[in-house]
């Protein structure tokens, strides 16, 4: 038997938040993918400086994989975990290793902007019933998607 959870937020409410919540989740999962690929993957000129900034960005996302998916917990709700609930949820596409080096650049800023769009909507949900901890965790999201789409355009050539 699980115990109560009071957190001064209703189960339906909790649900409602874990369910933004596992859309921001998946689609970081599928950035965090697409990046360590194009990481592997881009080629050309700018390849060393590139390589480098794509780590950068995967780390930093895995990190915060592990702090969406226990916010969801926290929440009282199962997080996704297998590929096809990823798929299901996720509205990224899978990269595409043949794309140059500034084709993945477009394509990474992209899907920053998809991920801060599913964080935006993720953050009014949980604002919206008072759940501050949720906030916080979309708003230290949206300032990290938003620094890494910055740092990519910076590099389109």
């Amino acid at each position: 038997m699980t115990a109560k959870i009071d957190t001064g937020l209703t189960s339906e409410e909790r649900a409602d938040v874990a369910r933004e919540l596992s859309k921001v989740l998946a689609d970081s999962y599928a950035l965090y993918l697409k990046t360590h690929g194009y990481h592997w993957n881009v080629r050309g000129t700018e390849f060393f400086s590139l390589h480098g900034l794509f780590q950068q960005q995967y780390n930093e996302i895995w990190t915060a994989l592990d702090d969406i998916a226990e916010r969801i917990r926290a929440l009282g709700e199962l997080a996704p975990q297998s590929p096809s609930a990823f798929a299901n949820l996720t509205s990224i596409k899978d990269g595409d290793p043949e794309k140059d080096a500034q084709e993945m650049l477009r394509d990474l800023i992209s899907d920053h902007g998809v991920v801060i769009a599913t964080a935006r909507a993720a953050l009014e949900a949980a604002d919206e019933i008072g759940d501050e901890a949720s906030v916080d965790l979309m708003t230290q999201r949206l300032a990290a998607h938003e620094k890494a789409a910055w740092m990519l355009r910076s590099s389109l050539g």
